[in-house]
């Protein structure tokens, strides 16, 4: 597709300073973009770059911008980043979706799928399932019996929803995540380890995007619960029970243990782990590889492993990493101390 400046600044209602029919036909960083191509810039660091840029439209922020003159046609707006954000939305937007029934799909007579539903090839739709309007089921899903799955969601190839899972509306999954897998739950005997059976499942709220490779437990008894909102990273695991609310964002490599209830958002950095049972609050940022274990307080920074405030764990680090010295000194007033006692 292509657009014109004026066109493109219209949607983000943009002040242009240049060619207003320059043509996009393409987006690119502003560091490799070319003849074409519309970037954007946000960040002063790369204010040097904008007036010589090869590329026909650039969207900056207002507050970057000097009198200095320009070769692209410059699109001036409020925060650049975010405009950028809408535009690649309604650009995808516009792409086109597609529908129907593809061959090899095997989906169960008692399966209810919606308007403009796209079910990709070899797929398949067990007994019961309801699909609401306009969702995209990508070839190789499977998707078991009495799932209900909202309008306008997308689930990647090799997306795995076992049986009575829950999925609201416009949520997206990625390939080869895994929602309502066995909780890992197992019961020590005198003959090893026995099954407890996990009879819950999985309820994903509304605007929930899941990463690929992701794998979200269903409930021992009732729902493992992903809030409204929240967006999760690839390579996941969230275990049995664990309660999310609204608007949490976890990266990448992050583990959850069973029976977690965490508040609204917070934000969790990558390869974080939290223990089981506890409760976190709301707008806690958990920093990467941190270890928690204990219940922090409301809108905390934490680090460390086990888990501290981030203040005081920045504090130690400074004598932590100086502890060698630290010590050798210690010896050396107490030596200094026995050779003056026995003085």
């Amino acid at each position: 597709m292509e657009f014109t400046a004026s066109q493109i600044a219209s949607f983000i209602n943009g002040r242009i300073i240049g060619n207003d029919q320059a043509i996009i036909k393409g987006v690119a960083p502003i560091e490799s973009a070319e003849g074409g191509h519309l970037s954007f810039v946000a960040q002063s660091r790369f204010v040097d770059q904008i007036p010589n840029s090869k590329c026909s439209v650039i969207i900056v922020s207002e507050k970057l911008l000097t009198d200095i003159p320009y070769q692209p046609t410059i699109i001036a707006v409020e925060d650049a980043y975010l405009s950028f954000q809408v535009l690649m939305n309604l650009y995808q937007e516009m792409q086109d979706r597609k529908s129907g029934i593809e061959d090899g799909v095997v989906c169960h007579e008692t399966a209810t799928l919606g308007e403009n539903v796209y079910v990709g090839a070899f797929t398949c739709i067990s007994e019961k399932v309801k699909i609401g309007a306009g969702s995209q089921i990508y070839p190789q899903v499977y998707i078991g019996k009495n799932v209900k799955i909202g309008k306008n969601c997308v689930l990647y190839s090799g997306v795995r929803i076992y049986d009575y899972c829950v999925i609201g509306d416009n949520c997206i999954i990625h390939s080869n995540s895994v929602i309502g897998s066995d909780g890992f739950g197992f019961q020590p005997t005198k003959d090893g380890y026995q099954k407890i059976p996990q009879l819950g499942n999985v309820i994903l709220e509304d605007h929930v995007e899941i990463g690929s490779n992701c794998s979200i437990d269903r409930g021992t008894i009732g729902s493992t619960i992903i809030g409204k909102g929240t967006k999760i990273d690839n390579l996941i695991q969230i275990a049995h029970n664990v309660k999310i609310g609204q608007h949490n964002v976890i990266a990448a490599q992050a583990g959850i243990a069973g029976s977690t209830v965490i508040g609204d958002w917070n934000q969790i950095g990558g390869q974080a782990g939290i223990a089981g049972h506890i409760q976190i609050g709301n707008q806690v940022k958990i920093q990467a590889q941190s270890g928690v274990n204990k219940k922090p307080k409301d809108g905390e920074s934490l680090y460390g492993s086990p888990a501290i405030n981030a203040s005081d764990y920045r504090r130690n680090y400074v004598h932590f990493r100086n502890f060698t010295d630290i010590v050798k000194r210690i010896n050396n007033l107490e030596l200094n101390s026995k050779d003056n006692t026995n003085e």
